[in-house]
């Protein structure tokens, strides 16, 4: 069942907040009852993890002082085990650490934390570019892929909290084989993760192997018009992008695919994406709409937000 959102107000309080915690930045974001910002504070990600805690901590300070019992979400990059509690995070100073519970002893309550790509997906859902939508994917790519799935304006977990680990699934083995792409170890500990290759270090991956040119992403982005060598490094990096938004079509079947992160940004991704999908396909089946997100560095903070405000009203 889904929660109704406030109507909105002309005269609207705050009602919820969100921690947006990155590897530079943490940004936290309060919310009006029209889910419109009303005040902002950001800090540096410290690289140490005790100094980490203390920044959260600040941060619910700065909160609790301008609006009190406010319901906060934190979205993070990385996962809480759902039995040992450990934090597993490629970006912060917490794997193997029990992050929610030392937050919740910091802060001296309990914690409403949130994957931020699955915070993303959430927001994106009720407020940006899939509202209206069921289900929702959503799928963050940048330094690295991960996404969410939304149906009926709740985000689905799965048993362990483990869905939307995307960038996870393993690479196609067909467009590995047939341009010779390198197996690759990934930071979750695995072997030839797609993320390895459709990340944005994974696009300058492909340049090194495809064209043999050392190019980040935004360079591969840039020159895939004019140099025909690069415009084949950009077709193979649609294609295994076709193949992982194929795999998503198969297995959850939405109706949009929401579109995040650096990669995201670059000029004509989506319909570039969106025929990649359609030649990946079953011939003549239909595909999801793929669409940029609207909600920018807003995303985060108010998909957690909502979260944390949708689990208190059914608390």
């Amino acid at each position: 069942m889904s929660t109704s959102i406030p109507s909105p107000t002309t005269s609207a309080p705050a009602l919820a907040a969100g921690v947006d915690l990155g590897g530079t930045k943490i940004e936290t974001q309060i919310f009006d009852a029209n889910w419109q910002v009303l005040q902002k504070n950001r800090a540096a990600t410290p690289r140490d993890y005790s100094g980490l805690i203390n920044a959260i901590g600040d941060m619910f300070d700065w909160i609790a002082a301008q609006a009190p019992d406010l319901p906060v979400g934190i979205a993070a990059a990385g996962l809480i085990h759902k039995n040992t509690g450990l934090a597993l995070s490629s970006n912060l100073p917490a794997t193997g650490k029990t992050f929610v519970r030392d937050v919740a002893e910091k802060i001296g309550h309990d914690v409403h934390f949130i994957n931020d790509c699955r915070a993303f997906t959430l927001s994106e859902s009720i407020f940006g570019a899939a509202r209206g939508m069921n289900p929702v994917v959503g799928v963050i790519l940048g330094t690295g892929v991960g996404g969410g799935v939304v149906v009926h304006e709740k985000t689905v977990l799965g048993a362990d909290d483990l869905s939307g680990e995307f960038g996870h699934f393993a690479a196609p083995a067909a467009l590995v084989v047939k341009h010779q792409l390198p197996i690759i170890p990934c930071g979750c500990g695995r072997l030839g993760c797609i993320e390895t290759l459709i990340s944005g270090p994974g696009m300058a991956r492909l340049s090194k192997a495809i064209s043999g040119r050392e190019m980040t992403s935004y360079q591969v982005a840039s020159e895939r018009k004019t140099d025909k060598n690069v415009a084949k490094v950009w077709a193979v990096w649609c294609d295994l992008v076709g193949e992982l938004f194929l795999s998503l079509t198969l297995t959850i079947d939405p109706k949009v695919i929401v579109l995040g992160g650096g990669l995201s940004r670059i000029s004509g991704v989506a319909p570039d994406l969106q025929a990649a999908l359609v030649r990946a396909q079953f011939k003549g089946f239909p595909v999801p709409e793929i669409r940029l997100a609207e909600g920018g560095d807003a995303s985060g903070a108010r998909g957690a937000a909502f979260s944390a405000w949708q689990g208190a009203q059914n608390d």
